[in-house]
């Protein structure tokens, strides 16, 4: 029996167990894939409280260690089932695993949102990538598109620039959304252009991907756009699907939750990107963490 089961190991769930370590609580950390988050996709943070410039995996990185350094302990699984009986919170995972705590912070973040378009799914991981850190280098001297205008695709944008032959930035709105630096950025960049205004309407049906469709909104023309490869950058889901029995979520599936981070479920809070809040930035994910572990603590010394 663990005092603090947390399920996602983000900014918010490495955070929220480095404080509950420091408090003396017995912790058990659950997260289906690598350790980190969000931020090990970030090439570059440079709006982090202490460095001036920090990779997003160096960051992770640190954050793992402090939490392991504090007694935490850390398995791989993939939750996809929470029960609540009788004041014990017993986490079920793909797996066939089961844990039991007396209390749970729900840190599971969320995933990249598709396109959703016909072909999607089959070229995932095979010309469409999600993360130009991971994929760039495949794309050295090829001609991409990033899909996106937000800060996360700005970045995206400006890495790929650094490597490939030429970037197309496809935005659906008329303008980028994202900082104007990091626009300026981009705009110096000779290899870069920027379409606002245009959708991607199709993927080329050819057995390797080869081409998309773009659309312009204000008119509905279209033309074909011939690629090597394409990243999308629009955004995210919260992954709260398998905690719906313990929480009220939004209209878009995000936790609701109280200043201390606190559900309908007695003992049960969430923290990061899965909760809704307006400022989606490694630093709330942080405060979050903490307020989550906070909360969690006084429920179990009450």
């Amino acid at each position: 029996m663990y005092d603090i089961i947390i399920v996602g190991a983000g900014p918010a769930g490495l955070t929220a167990a480095i404080y509950a370590g420091r408090a003396n609580k017995s912790v058990l950390l659950l997260d289906k894939g690598a350790f980190g988050g969000q931020i090990t996709f970030s090439p570059k943070i440079e709006n982090y409280p202490g460095f001036e410039s920090i990779s997003g995996s160096e960051l992770a990185d640190k954050m793992v260690e402090q939490a392991l350094a504090l007694g935490t302990e850390v398995e791989v699984e993939n939750v996809t089932e929470i029960l609540d009986a009788d004041g014990v919170k017993t986490v079920v995972t793909e797996d066939g695993n089961r844990y039991e705590g007396r209390s749970l912070i729900l840190a599971a973040g969320a995933k990249h949102r598709h396109l959703g378009l016909e072909n999607e799914e089959q070229f995932i991981g095979d010309g469409i990538s999600f993360c130009a850190v991971c994929d760039g280098a495949f794309y050295t001297g090829k001609t991409v598109a990033l899909i996106g205008g937000g800060n996360s695709a700005l970045q995206e944008a400006i890495l790929l620039s650094e490597t490939c032959k030429k970037v197309y930035v496809i935005q659906n709105l008329d303008f980028l959304t994202g900082e104007e630096r990091l626009q300026e950025i981009l705009k110096q960049k000779p290899n870069v252009e920027i379409l606002t205004g245009t959708l991607v309407s199709a993927i080329a049906n050819t057995p390797t991907f080869s081409a998309i469709t773009l659309k312009r909104v204000s008119d509905g023309e279209e033309r074909a756009l011939a690629l090597d490869g394409m990243f999308v950058a629009i955004g995210l889901e919260p992954e709260n699907q398998a905690f719906a029995n313990l929480i009220d979520l939004d209209e878009r599936g995000y936790a609701n939750a109280d200043e201390g981070c606190a559900t309908k479920t007695p003992g049960v809070f969430v923290a990061g990107d899965c909760r809704r809040k307006s400022v989606r930035q490694v630093a709330t994910a942080i405060a979050d963490g903490a307020t989550a572990a906070i909360s969690a603590c006084r429920y179990l010394d009450a």
